[in-house]
């Protein structure tokens, strides 16, 4: 019995080295990725001790507007949105540290207060006094949290389904405990096993691309972006935005996709509780990322509101 419960467990243990092997994926060389998804070479900037990939495009004296991406995704998901716009604005975007082709924070730090201080570097980098912010579920959240700390330096708020509010189960103030197996994507993270999350933001997930699901996957497997990802939510500490939402004096676009699964367009009524004179646009059939999803369609509210 010992020697048949020993041989099992030794089948057992080969069959798991085996599928660990099989599919474990390692990182990929930032030089390969940037020879694929980096438009030139002085997109790579140095701000705040931070290694930032950022584009500037546009005339540079029109109106400048600053695209944020969310968690996991990168600044290609506004590349429809930022062609269109930059005929008659400034379209600034920017990885966040430890995304895309930006390198991970130097001190290892996401918090909110540290993403707000290095939108404040941009600024001035560039030397803006201020800029319209657009910003898509957790760069929603820095949006609108920078337009609360900093109103003189925000002309108008774009808040593509924003995070910011506690879930059900959730309470402020506290850091979310992730599940431990979260861990394995360190060391595990097969393309087929991504493809359900990324098209998870997807209204009609048909629409998700494999050239732009190999983008999400390979920008995820550059060095220290798979811990930066797991830090960010480590340290997303959200506080009751309400009395953030009422100090905010500029004018407030509101989008959702109909069908978002990840942050519904339910919680729309949370933000215009606070913000009663920001219209609310509802995208039929579009998802969690619609500039990503229907960049044409959705860009048109968005038109309105700036020539507004």
């Amino acid at each position: 019995m010992i020697r048949f419960l020993a041989r099992g467990i030794a089948i057992l243990l080969v069959l798991l080295a085996g599928a660990a092997t099989w599919f474990y994926t390692p990182d990929l060389p930032r030089a390969k990725l940037e020879a694929t998804y980096l438009r030139h070479p002085g997109d790579l900037v140095w701000i705040n001790d931070t290694h930032l990939h950022l584009r500037d495009e546009g005339p540079p004296a029109a109106p400048a507007i600053i695209l944020l991406h969310g968690l996991g995704s990168s600044l290609h998901t506004f590349d429809g949105w930022a062609a269109a716009l930059s005929a008659r604005y400034r379209v600034i975007r920017f990885d966040l540290p430890g995304a895309g082709l930006s390198g991970p924070d130097p001190d290892s730090l996401y918090t909110n207060e540290r993403s707000i201080a290095l939108l404040c570097a941009v600024l001035d980098r560039l030397e803006l006094e201020s800029a319209t912010l657009a910003g898509n579920s957790i760069g929603g959240r820095l949006a609108w949290r920078f337009a609360a700390v900093h109103p003189d330096r925000v002309d108008r708020l774009i808040l593509i389904a924003p995070d910011g509010y506690a879930s059900p189960g959730f309470s402020y103030g506290t850091a979310p405990e992730l599940p431990l197996m979260l861990n394995l994507i360190r060391c595990f993270l097969p393309r087929w096993a991504l493809r359900p999350s990324i098209a998870a933001a997807y209204g009609d997930p048909a629409r998700l691309s494999e050239p732009v699901l190999e983008r999400y996957h390979a920008l995820l497997l550059a060095s220290g972006n798979r811990k930066a990802m797991l830090d960010r939510m480590r340290h997303t500490v959200l506080v009751d935005p309400r009395p953030l939402l009422r100090r905010i004096p500029v004018p407030v676009l509101l989008m959702w996709g109909e069908k978002d699964a990840m942050i519904p367009v339910a919680n729309a009524r949370d933000y215009l509780a606070e913000l009663p004179d920001a219209p609310l646009v509802v995208l039929p059939g579009l998802g969690h990322v619609p500039q990503e999803e229907a960049p044409a369609e959705s860009l048109v509210p968005v038109i309105e509101f700036l020539d507004g």
